[in-house]
């Protein structure tokens, strides 16, 4: 089965679309990225995404349904120019709203309306059911980890936010670590900059000791699994203490940032994973294995072995991981590992339109 994974990440750099080849042998999944592309995130639609929770539920409707025809129509465009027949599409949408707590988490990019205009049946919605059943809706990685990467300690994504499903003494742990690369694109836009390449800027910097004290404090880093994070947590709990130095240079916010992602990752670490670090074997993807002060600085925090994949597994892991759990939906099998979200019991997540013969 041919499988376009697209995924509208949190640090709102780019809409990721990878198609995949999607098979199940003897109830053994197997996924090959077959081709992908990020398609930049442009400033209309990131300031629109960013707006939209504030806005009356007329525009919040309108917005829904337009994002999800562009995503359709991204679909559309993809398979007419690579010449591949998709089978279905699975679409994480773009999260605006996450507060599992109070039972809410809403994705925008209606797949009713990527389905119409794509003419590709259309898995979307993923997180919902997990919340409904008491869960934390996030990360649903998990699945895709045990399933394809069982071989690596860890698997952690460093995007908009970093989480991690981590092996411990009774099965795979997944949480949200601490945020990632929104923190860091928030201060590359002070440079002109849309994010920090190859972590230039904060390879310049000092680490400010008062602000990476008063970040490593914040009590969510307390809590135990399971336990995600949302953009709203971001401006509650956290970004007002780095406005604190605003008057510092951006460099020194930044290198300090870094310092405190890779502290958060090497606690968690030591928290959760059944080996020593030292001889932990990571799986390290997302847009943030790109920024080499970051990955040295986590390899130097964690003593870790650190693996960084193919470009395509890097780039493109979240895309396909939603590609798995889409064509996992349609199969009908269980495709949440409630152990690490916290639902109360196994689901087939994800809403279906249209018609797939498997």
């Amino acid at each position: 089965m041919k499988v376009l994974g697209i995924m509208s990440g949190s640090s709102m750099d780019g809409i990721d679309l990878a198609l995949c080849d999607v098979e199940n042998n003897a109830s053994k999944w197997s996924v090959k990225i077959i081709t992908g592309v990020t398609i930049p995130m442009n400033e209309t639609w990131r300031v629109r995404l960013s707006q939209v929770k504030y806005q009356n539920p007329e525009v919040y409707a309108k917005t829904d349904v337009f994002f999800g025809r562009y995503l359709g129509e991204l679909a559309l465009a993809f398979e007419q120019e690579t010449g591949q027949q998709i089978d279905l599409v699975a679409s994480h949408g773009h999260t605006v709203f996450h507060d599992p707590n109070g039972w809410v988490t809403a994705q925008i990019g209606d797949g009713a309306t990527i389905y119409g205009v794509s003419k590709i049946p259309t898995v979307s919605n993923f997180r919902r059911a997990d919340v409904a059943a008491g869960g934390q809706g996030a990360p649903l990685v998990t699945v895709g980890d045990e399933l394809l990467f069982s071989e690596y300690d860890a698997c952690i994504n460093l995007g908009g936010f970093c989480n991690a499903s981590v092996k411990g003494q009774d099965g795979r742990t997944s949480f949200d670590i601490v945020p990632c690369n929104i923190l860091l694109n928030r201060l590359a836009r002070e440079k002109k900059q849309k994010f920090d390449k190859d972590g230039e800027i904060g390879e310049k910097g000092q680490i400010i000791y008062p602000l990476l004290e008063k970040l490593n404090a914040i009590p969510y880093y307390k809590k135990p699994a399971p336990k995600s994070l949302g953009r709203d947590w971001i401006n509650k709990e956290l970004w007002h203490v780095v406005r604190d130095y605003d008057k510092q240079p951006v460099e020194d916010r930044m290198k300090t940032i870094i310092m405190h992602i890779s502290t958060q990752i090497a606690i968690a670490l030591d928290n959760y994973a059944s080996k020593p670090v030292e001889e932990l074997k990571i799986l390290l993807t997302g847009g943030g294995a790109w920024n080499k002060t970051l990955v040295d600085f986590i390899s130097t925090e964690t003593d870790a072995e650190i693996i960084i994949p193919d470009k395509d597994t890097v780039d493109f892991k979240e895309a396909m991981v939603f590609a798995l759990l889409g064509a996992m939906r349609v199969s009908g099998e269980f495709n949440v590992n409630i152990h690490s979200t916290g639902a109360s019991f196994p689901l087939v997540a994800g809403s279906l339109d249209g018609f797939i013969n498997i």
